[in-house]
């Protein structure tokens, strides 16, 4: 079951304890922790407090609606959207984000960026490579996957990279570990119940098709009494039960002594914790909460609700987790824009606004780098027939705020129809070596091992965006 559209408290936006094991993120998650926590010891890794958060736009976010606007463009490509003055003066963004545009100095605007490889997934908007990248041996890994074989450690309080995202970028698993295999892949707790996202007809039927250890919702074993989850030794003992499914997809190779801190983390640490909005003070579960609501949304749209992701983001950063990836949706506007746009932009200016204001004053913002985008811009012009804008992996727009940057900083312009950028363009690469520098950690000199034994450095090119730290 998922949100009720107009109401969002305790009890519905959490998953306690007990409702989180039961809605299945544990199963399949003991397995692949276990010999994700056995990998991270062996390589020796290190902690820190440095963290960051994704948010993937998805479906790619409409630069003339968002923080590109042209209003002396011809009406067919200004659209129906008005700039408005932010706290930085000179900077304007679309009216639709009113919240960011009061913190504005807090954050930084890029309207500029390139080098989007056109894939109708969050790959690139994890790991900054396209995906034929080393395809041969895998693949590149998401940074949150690097992070968990770098900065890992088998005495966390938490798992090192949490994948929230849902719609294409789960159907698609973008936040796949590539070479480093499935020990470093991400840990996906099911929150359909929370937070509820319909899927294309189309993409139910990929999502099937990569079979059950990629579902949206994973099951407990049936013969798992949860009521009897706190005795460690008869939960052991009954995931022999489904163990030989999990080998047989190569996500565990024994029943040692990770598996039970895995089982730890899930059962009794902050972890699960901070899946529960309960545990929550009241007045916080309000502040991130939606109230107004406007727009048409489309049937694959996040409902208002989805506020709250950033808190649990948040809430989870707090427990430990090194890396989050959540999603917004739905910005694959190819009809309707405009009404669409009403419905979605408030939530990421209201949610994305909190979650800043939030960690700042909890002392918490130059340790958390936030980055908001999506896989491409949309077309500058309007379809006339459909009122949509379509897919432009040309330009597009990004938030950057936290970890340290500056802020009330626009990089890069376009030309006079957000068609192209005419300066300061900023590549996906360089966004991620400012993440990588943030958290303290040389991309060009840092090297994982690929299955071939050869170094691999995090990036092969790009450099921190000066402007910013």
């Amino acid at each position: 079951m998922g949100f009720d559209s107009q109401t969002a408290n305790a009890s519905d936006c959490g998953l306690n304890r007990r409702g989180f094991l039961r809605a299945g993120a544990f199963g399949g998650a003991v397995a692949s922790l276990a010999q994700w926590l056995r990998a991270e010891e062996a390589a020796g890794a290190r902690a820190s407090s440095k963290a960051v958060v994704f948010v993937h736009l998805d479906g790619g976010p409409p630069q003339l609606d968002t923080i590109d606007l042209k209003s002396q463009a011809p009406v067919e490509i200004r659209g129906e959207f008005e700039p408005i003055a932010t706290a930085v003066p000179g900077i304007q963004i679309c009216e639709l984000m009113p919240k960011l545009a009061s913190i504005a100095d807090r954050v930084a605007f890029v309207r500029s960026l390139v080098g989007s490889a056109g894939a109708h997934d969050a790959f690139q908007c994890q790991s900054g490579f396209v995906a034929k990248e080393l395809q041969s041996l895998g693949g590149r890994p998401a940074l949150g996957s690097v992070i968990s074989k770098l900065r890992g450690s088998t005495s966390d309080a938490a798992p090192s990279f949490v994948d929230l995202m849902q719609g294409r970028a789960l159907v698609r698993n973008s936040a796949r570990p590539g070479f480093l295999g499935p020990a470093y892949q991400p840990f996906r707790p099911d929150i359909s119940q929370m937070f509820a996202r319909e899927l294309e007809p189309g993409m139910k039927n990929e999502l099937a098709r990569l079979g059950t250890n990629h579902s949206v919702s994973l099951k407990l074993d049936g013969a798992i009494d949860v009521d009897r989850l706190s005795d460690r030794t008869t939960l052991l003992a009954q995931f022999d039960s489904f163990r030989r499914e999990v080998d047989a997809a190569g996500m565990m190779t024994a029943m040692d002594r990770f598996t039970q801190q895995a089982v730890g983390i899930l059962t009794s640490g902050r972890f699960a914790d901070a899946l529960d909005f309960s545990k929550e003070d009241p007045r916080v579960l309000d502040r991130y909460t939606l109230r107004e609501k406007s727009g048409v949304p489309n049937f694959t749209s996040d409902a208002a609700p989805a506020t709250l992701k950033f808190l649990l983001a948040r809430r989870l950063i707090d427990a430990g987790v090194r890396c989050v990836s959540l999603s917004i949706s739905d910005f694959d506007t190819h009809s309707d824009n405009f009404p669409r746009m009403r419905h979605v932009l408030p939530i990421v200016d209201h949610g994305l606004a909190t979650l800043i204001a939030d960690l700042e004053e909890r002392g918490r913002l130059n340790d958390v780098t936030i980055v908001a985008w999506g896989e491409f811009g949309r077309t500058p012009r309007v379809d006339p027939k459909s009122g949509g804008r379509h897919h432009w992996p040309q330009v597009g727009p990004a938030i950057l705020a936290g970890g340290g940057l500056r802020g009330g900083v626009v990089l890069g312009e376009t030309d006079r129809t957000a068609s192209t950028a005419i300066a300061r363009p900023v590549h996906y690469k360089e966004v991620f070596a400012t993440i990588y520098h943030n958290l303290g950690i040389d991309p060009h000199r840092t090297a994982l091992t690929d299955p071939q034994g050869r170094p691999q450095h995090l990036l092969d090119e790009g450099q921190p965006i000066r402007e910013l730290i």
